[in-house]
């Protein structure tokens, strides 16, 4: 009896273990979560997830501007732009550059804004250093320097603050929430992406640190305190 005891034991100490170790893995996207579409869901009249019944079918946003003058515009091109600059899996890995934007095979989160931004005609490195010139008190530096001025998350808090749309930061509005948003915390910066999760929460595009599993993550309300959610309005 004691030695069958034992054996049950260790069993369920082992599939807790395993659950455990299921848990972690999912938390940290090794175990990849379900993607949604827009389509997916339906909203009510302030933005919350409804049903089908009561709602209408959750709308992609399209800008009305076209800053590079490609034919696709802004919020679509950085959408696009995003998913090409991470499809060269940068290395995660904080480096000074002259002339500003990585040339290599490396770079950090606020390089995913950079070049989705650049891409579609939103050159950050200068637009930070002009903001930064107009509004000399709001920023907290003692010498500008335009080659990494733009790679700070707290400078592009500032920068956003003053020239983009500030958005909500309460996920459950969905409708809010749209593909191509700036996502800022203490010290991170992402891009909402085109997928959610089943509560209609975006993922995020962004690049975290080394051991990331993927660049494309249902993160948006784990990785920390959402300090701005901005939409480009340039």
């Amino acid at each position: 009896m004691k030695k069958r005891f034992l054996t049950g034991a260790v069993l369920i100490a082992a599939l807790l273990i395993l659950l455990l170790c299921l848990a972690v893995l999912y938390r940290y996207h090794y175990i990849p979560h379900k993607k949604y579409q827009n389509s997916d869901f339906y909203v009510d009249r302030q933005g919350f997830r409804t049903d089908s019944k009561s709602g209408t079918q959750l709308q992609s946003y399209i800008s009305h501007t076209d800053k590079d003058g490609d034919g696709i515009d802004d919020q679509t091109d950085i959408v696009n732009n995003v998913k090409a600059y991470l499809a060269t899996k940068p290395k995660y890995k904080s480096k000074y550059y002259e002339g500003g934007y990585p040339d290599d095979e490396y770079g950090v989160c606020t390089d995913v804004a950079a070049f989705a931004l650049r891409d579609a005609g939103y050159d950050l490195m200068t637009l930070v250093q002009d903001d930064i010139a107009a509004h000399p008190d709001d920023y907290p530096i003692e010498e500008p320097d335009s080659n990494i001025d733009f790679r700070r998350v707290k400078k592009l808090k500032i920068f956003f603050a003053h020239t983009a749309v500030e958005l909500t930061k309460d996920t459950s509005r969905i409708e809010e929430w749209q593909a191509g948003d700036i996502v800022i915390y203490d010290s991170h910066i992402a891009i909402c992406s085109d997928h959610r999760n089943k509560k209609g929460v975006p993922f995020l595009f962004h690049n975290a640190h080394p051991f990331q599993a993927s660049y494309e993550e249902d993160a948006l309300e784990t990785y920390g305190t959402i300090v701005g959610h901005y939409r480009i309005s340039l």
